[in-house]
């Protein structure tokens, strides 16, 4: 007899129809062979699944079983073809009978016949959402995620057993609720550091919120312990809030790659990453035999905070300009090519020299000229020209240390992220038929249609750009900075005085 059940494949974050066809032959040997192009997971499919069958008080056949996973051309990965073949061989065996309504199955088996948690759930729902199946059966400690998909039922199933008694009418299962994005909101998480927290650096942080209502790249440059790292940490917190598309974009990534928390239905902050300098290149941008989303992938619509900039390799490095630019990271290889958002910020830092005291008035540094200039090489200037804020980061004075904490205290991450959210509010309105999210998102098009400049602002950044000697990539990055510090003033028009201070975060001559 012959089974077919409805299943899904992940390619890169979105979901393909897999149909599983178990046929069981009336002769021939007893054997049980899986075709389709599946990986190793899956060939050791076999052995869960017969496990599964006995272990949950049914009969594995003992006979010629094949299982066929279409279309065959699409390479299978993975364990989550488990549930939709042991429901194939329990049908084809004439020991279940389906309903007439069509559903998908989805999850790995362990031998007790219990389901386990499997990766890429959400990009599986929205996949039957759109091939009109009713009914989600997966592991119950994934139906939070599915949940949030509105038009489907979604069953969790906790075992094999369970699954057969609600098909076949002796013990329901019930659906779990469908889950709003709007009720997960307004749950605050509390973060690690906060702008009150920090002494000093006003300018840092000034940069900072522009950066977080923005979109804008920064690169933080100083000496070691005047406060880059904890000022870079300090970012999420005043971040603006993920709208519900953005989630839903982050939260594929995060359940593909298995890093989204179990019974975590979607993710409800901006990611923040921080990979060490000695990252390889294909863990920073992604990559693998089955092309897998990288660090800055990880990070889209968040951080992503490459601390001692200079130590990771040059080659690592240059891989990321096109991702910064374009937004996205396509990634070949012999197994197939796929496309991984990458809408990240960029947060970079670094010392001005292997010492570190490289222009400090109050230490001597020690090294020699060639190797300053060698060092602060190793960024090569198209990477320096995609960030847009340049900061330098100096020492802390001890009378910013020793001061009263009650005296004088700065402005919490709070009072600032209030900015920043109303900032990137009047950002999605003004981009609503576009679906951009941030002025740093805006094409060389879009900044000449929604950055209108009057004459006296176009004649001063003439004169900007002959004295400082900008390159075109320099001169739009320029205006888009321009009008988020006005969104940040809500202002209509970007004036001088915004030109003006954008201007103050363009490198200076003798930095990177």
């Amino acid at each position: 007899m012959l089974a077919k059940i409805a299943s899904g494949a992940v390619v890169g974050l979105e979901a393909v129809p897999v149909t599983v066809e178990v046929d069981i032959a009336s002769q021939g040997l007893p054997s049980f062979a899986i075709v389709g192009l599946p990986d190793k997971a899956i060939e050791e499919s076999k052995e869960r699944v017969r496990a599964a069958i006995k272990n949950s008080g049914a009969e594995f056949p003992a006979k010629r079983i094949t299982v066929n996973l279409a279309p065959a051309d699409l390479p299978k990965i993975g364990p989550a073809y488990d549930l939709p073949i042991a429901v194939g061989v329990l049908v084809a065996s004439e020991q279940l009978i389906l309903p007439r309504q069509e559903s998908m199955y989805f999850g790995e088996l362990s031998l007790d016949g219990g389901l386990r948690h499997t990766n890429g759930i959400l990009s599986i729902a929205l996949l039957a959402k759109v091939q009109k199946l009713r009914n989600f059966f997966l592991p119950a400690i994934d139906a939070k995620e599915a949940a949030m998909i509105k038009g489907i039922r979604v069953y969790p199933t906790a075992s094999l057993v369970s699954l057969t008694h609600h098909l076949t009418n002796t013990t329901a299962i019930t659906p779990q609720p469908h889950i709003s994005f709007a009720s997960l909101r307004g749950k605050e998480e509390q973060f690690d550091f906060d702008f009150a927290d920090v002494h000093g650096q006003e300018h840092v942080k000034r940069a900072l919120e522009i950066a977080a209502a923005g979109g804008h790249n920064v690169f933080l440059q100083g000496p070691p312990g005047a406060g880059k790292t904890m000022l870079a940490r300090t970012l999420p917190s005043i971040l603006p809030d993920l709208t519900e598309s953005e989630a839903m974009d982050v939260t594929k990534i995060y359940s593909v790659t298995g890093n989204l928390a179990l019974g975590q239905s979607i993710m409800k902050h901006r990611p923040f990453r921080a990979p060490h300098h000695t990252t390889s290149r294909i863990g920073l941008i992604g990559g693998g035999t089955h092309p897998m989303p990288g660090e800055i992938s990880l990070a889209h619509r968040g951080v992503l905070f490459l601390d001692e900039f200079p130590e990771f390799p040059r080659h690592v490095l240059e891989a990321l300009r096109q991702p910064m630019e374009d937004g996205i990271v396509s990634i070949s290889r012999a197994a197939g090519s796929v496309t991984y958002p990458a809408k990240f910020i960029l947060i970079a830092a670094a010392n001005p020299c292997p010492c570190g005291n490289f222009g400090s008035e109050t230490k001597r540094c020690t090294c020699m000229p060639g190797v300053v200039r060698r060092y602060q090489r190793r960024i090569s200037g198209p990477i320096i020209d995609r960030i847009d804020l340049h900061v330098s980061v100096p020492a802390v004075k001890v009378e910013k240390l020793t001061t009263d904490p009650g005296i004088g205290r700065a402005e919490s991450s709070e009072d600032v992220q209030r900015r920043v959210q109303t900032s990137r509010d009047i950002q999605i309105r003004r981009f609503a038929k576009t679906g951009l999210c941030s002025n740093a998102e805006m094409s060389t098009r879009m900044v000449k249609e929604f950055c209108a400049l009057s004459p006296d602002v176009l004649a001063f950044l003439r004169k900007a750009v002959v004295s400082l000697h900008l390159s075109a990539r320099n001169y739009y990055r320029m205006i888009k900075v321009s009008r988020t510090i006005a969104d940040l003033a809500q202002s209509r028009e970007i004036n001088l005085a915004h030109v003006a201070e954008a201007l103050q975060y363009r490198p200076k001559e003798d930095s990177f």
